[in-house]
């Protein structure tokens, strides 16, 4: 790395993201691996109120900073000195974050490899109980003085880089350097190895924060390129900066198909319930059939939002998936259509425009309601799903029972079915929801070569 130039650079600010957050000091120092060559220092014009809570932490208020340069003023200066030059910083990518989006913003194309002291101090020197940045300076016995202000954080920085570089014999710091290397997309706080052993194969993952609790899961058809994706990019939303920073450690299983791997994650999600899902309101029906009986003894069938408080017979997700098979229903039992609502009716309503002298044979009419909800409840398929195993010693299978998800699993390829219930020996059961069959039968119709009904398996 001969004539490479590091900028180390420290920052404080009013706020945790950069979207929303601006820059209240910056100290840049130029450092060529081994000596301090040059160095800037400065207080910032945030243009914008500094919390208490951000004064209590750094001492800089906002009469501090009312006669500072705004980030405008500095932009050609720190333009200047972070140029042809790696940016270095202590869990990197939040000042590069900010400094990118105020350059942005201040009319400049800036982008550079960037080093993160963190992720390197773990390489160099592994097993110590904490890699911030007071922690590693007292494990170091580094000096550290004006403890979250620019200036006294950026050399403790640089002191710390110094020796990083002198302790690298590996040379891991040149690694991560290199353009490819995915060091420089890794939130500071997860362990490499957890990235490193990720496979190339289908799955679900999950990440976790500092207290090991899951945070997140997600599915992927190649698990190591599908976590790979969320760190890369330069997004400052503040909710991808905080998920970032909150990934402590990741864990996987390996599923034979991307179906096993969908049907995994939303039991997964709907268990855990992780923070950081927030899709999670698409597993939840929102509407189902209701049955009631009227004070003139007639039978109806409606389509009403899924209350807590009552039982429905089936669940939708959408009222118009609800209304075609109310309408399918009445059309098969010849059931009055006065008698189907398509949305929950009133009190009361149930007796509205019906003359008796009109109205069908109660006992008949009330038996075909019947007729249909048999058929609703128990003319549902049973059939199951046999695919790949995750080994050419195995197959995946998924059992599916009077229409709802059972569970899935792997039985040996030498095994041969000929019950239905010979499947359910192999599978674990997991809760099933109207989203995860929705998945189920959708990939059913699509694959029909893949589904084995019961004739199929007595034929």
């Amino acid at each position: 790395m001969k004539n490479t130039e590091y900028a180390i650079v420290d920052i404080e600010t009013t706020g945790g993201n950069a979207s929303g957050s601006r820059i209240t000091e910056i100290a840049i120092i130029i450092h060529d691996g081994k000596n301090v060559l040059d160095r800037y220092e400065t207080l910032v014009n945030p243009q914008q109120d500094i919390p208490p809570s951000i004064f209590g932490l750094t001492g800089i208020n906002n009469e501090m900073v009312a006669n500072a340069p705004i980030f405008d003023d500095i932009s050609e200066k720190v333009l200047e000195m972070l140029t042809d030059r790696i940016f270095v910083a202590h869990n990197v990518n939040f000042d590069y974050s900010f400094v990118h989006h105020q350059l942005e913003q201040a009319g400049f194309k800036w982008s550079a490899k960037k080093l993160c002291t963190v992720r390197a101090a773990r390489k160099i020197k592994p097993g110590l109980g904490s890699y911030s940045l007071g922690n590693l300076c007292n494990s170091l016995n580094i000096g550290l003085e004006n403890r979250h202000r620019a200036g006294g954080d950026a050399d403790a920085t640089a002191l710390l880089f110094s020796l990083l570089m002198e302790w690298d014999d590996a040379g891991e710091i040149e690694k991560m350097i290199k353009k490819t290397s995915q060091d420089q997309r890794l939130p500071p706080n997860l362990p490499p190895d957890d990235f490193n052993n990720l496979p190339d194969k289908p799955g679900v993952y999950y990440f976790y924060n500092q207290a090991k609790k899951v945070i997140y899961v997600g599915k992927a058809i190649n698990l190591k390129k599908r976590v790979a994706s969320h760190f890369s990019g330069n997004n400052i939303n503040p909710q991808r900066q905080h998920f970032l920073r909150d990934i402590h450690g990741i864990s996987f299983e390996v599923c034979a198909t991307e179906l096993m791997a969908l049907l995994l994650e939303c039991t997964e999600i709907k268990k855990l319930w992780p923070t950081y899902n927030r899709a999670l309101k698409r597993f939840e029906a929102k509407f189902g059939i209701y049955q009631y009986e009227a004070r003139n003894g007639y039978k109806y069938l409606a389509i009403g939002k899924v209350s807590k408080f009552q039982v429905c017979l089936h669940e939708f997700s959408s009222l118009y998936e609800g209304t075609n098979i109310l309408r399918s229903l009445a059309e098969r039992f010849e059931i009055d259509h006065r008698f189907c609502k398509y949305t929950r009716p009133e009190e009361g309503e149930f007796f509205q425009n019906n003359n008796p002298q009109s109205l069908p044979d109660a006992i008949m009419h009330n038996a075909q309601v019947d007729n249909a909800i048999d058929y609703l409840l128990n003319n549902r398929p049973t059939f199951a799903i046999i695919d790949k195993g995750k080994s050419k010693e195995e197959r995946s299978c998924v059992w599916i029972e009077n229409g709802h998800f059972y569970g899935m699993g792997y039985l040996p390829s030498d095994v041969s079915i000929h019950e239905p219930s010979d499947v359910k020996n192999y599978v674990t059961p997991y809760k099933s929801n109207q989203y995860i069959e929705q998945l189920i039968f959708s990939y059913a119709e699509k694959h029909p070569r893949k589904v084995f009904f019961k004739k199929q398996f007595l034929d």
